[in-house]
């Protein structure tokens, strides 16, 4: 009996533990789409629900001289970009793809890899006290790097 009660908590906790990470699976999931799919939609309540208010989002740039600079995007911007980067309905194919990438997990922090059509985001999500999964940081690039010359 007592060889038992080992083995019964062991699968207990096994299930307590899975349980969790596919719920935090989902709603990392769901942070993540919030992201892409406010964009695409022209709903930035999405993007404020996805985020946490103290984003960090940075690609490299390249200015007309050639000299590369990192290039930041803050929390307003992506809400304000929620709301007009779509507004023509012309960004985004009518399927565009989306692929989510969960690269790991670990108790409250994850890392996250988004593929879209025109470019990839890796993301860094954090779990809060409410056990919601937020955006806090993104390195992105355009899968064709010369796109990321200044225009201007």
């Amino acid at each position: 009996m007592y060889k038992l009660i080992p083995l019964i908590l062991l699968t207990f906790l096994n299930s307590y533990v899975y349980a969790n990470s596919a719920e935090d699976n989902t709603k990392i999931r769901r942070a993540v789409l919030d992201y892409i799919e406010s964009q695409q939609k022209v709903e930035p309540s999405l993007m404020e629900r996805g985020l946490d208010t103290k984003l960090a989002k940075r690609t490299y740039w390249k200015s007309k001289d050639g000299s590369e600079f990192i290039m930041e995007t803050d929390y307003e911007t992506m809400v304000w970009l929620a709301e007009n980067y779509n507004k023509e309905g012309d960004k985004f194919t009518e399927s565009p793809r989306v692929d989510i990438n969960i690269l790991d997990i670990d108790n409250r922090v994850a890392s996250v890899k988004l593929t879209v059509d025109d470019w990839i985001d890796y993301m860094h999500l954090y779990k809060n006290e409410k056990n919601d999964w937020k955006i806090i940081n993104v390195l992105w690039q355009y899968h064709d790097t010369k796109r990321h010359f200044n225009k201007k």
